[in-house]
Order: C-alpha cells, then sequence, then structure tokens
C-alpha cells in the first residue's frame, strides 16, 4: 500500500464524509477549502495540492475496497495527536449542509474505532461541533 502525507490523510477524511452519500455538495466542497485554507494544520500544505489530492482519494473510493484501501492508508499516514483532529474535520464536513445523512454517520463512526477515538471523546468533539455550528 502507498502511503501518504498526514496532510492528504487529512483531505482523504474529510473527502470519506462528504462523498458517503453519494454525492460531495457545494458547502461541502467549500468547507473542505475552507478548512485547509484556515487551520494551522495545513499551514504548511500547498492549498494548490487540494483539488489534485481530492481527485486521488476519489479514484481510491471508485476501485473495489476503495473505501477500506483509503481507511488503510488515512490510519497509516496519521500521528497519534492527529486522530482527534481528523474526527474534527470529518465532523465540520458531515455538517456543513446542516443535515448529516445516515450514510455520514455510519463513516463517522467508522473513523472514530479505526482512528481509536474514546467515544466519550467523539460524544465531546461531536457536542463542540454542534454547539459552534448551531444557529439562531
Amino acid at each position: 500500500m502507498t502511503t501518504v502525507s498526514h496532510h492528504a490523510a487529512l483531505i482523504y477524511v474529510m473527502v470519506v464524509v462528504s462523498a458517503a452519500d453519494g454525492a460531495m455538495s457545494a458547502s461541502e466542497l467549500k468547507t473542505i477549502g475552507d478548512l485547509v485554507k484556515g487551520l494551522p494544520v495545513f499551514d504548511d500544505f500547498d492549498p494548490l495540492k487540494l483539488v489534485s489530492t481530492t481527485q486521488a482519494c476519489a479514484q481510491i473510493l471508485k476501485e473495489p475496497d476503495g473505501y477500506a484501501a483509503v481507511l488503510g492508508l488515512i490510519k497509516e499516514a496519521l500521528p497519534p495527536h492527529l486522530c482527534e483532529t481528523a474526527y474534527c474535520l470529518a465532523l465540520e464536513v458531515a455538517l456543513a449542509d446542516r443535515r448529516v445523512a445516515l450514510e455520514e454517520l455510519r463513516v463517522l463512526d467508522t473513523l472514530r474505532r479505526e482512528l481509536g477515538i474514546d467515544k466519550l471523546v467523539a460524544a465531546a468533539l461531536e457536542r463542540a461541533l454542534r454547539a459552534r455550528n448551531q444557529i439562531a
């Protein structure tokens, strides 16, 4: 299995959640772009590589067992201290269009387990992101 950078792994996390329901919405794509441009974890990432990185993930997902392959790449590339960051990014993308599809919930649960995030930690992160994205 080819390895990817931690930046690519974080982007793959976001793409997997976005593509979970069969379509990547404009609000999800905008959220991914905003996160890559605005978060410190991406300070040393060239934003011009975002499209090609996203396309590479989408291409893998089209292959037989592509989902499992992407999860393997993510798990292999992420250092432990970025696993909670990855889960937060996944949540941000899932909440981008103000609704979380059942397929996205399944992917979030799989990511939580694959990344070794404790259920209580995941619940805290989920609650924080819901509060952050609340509208009046």
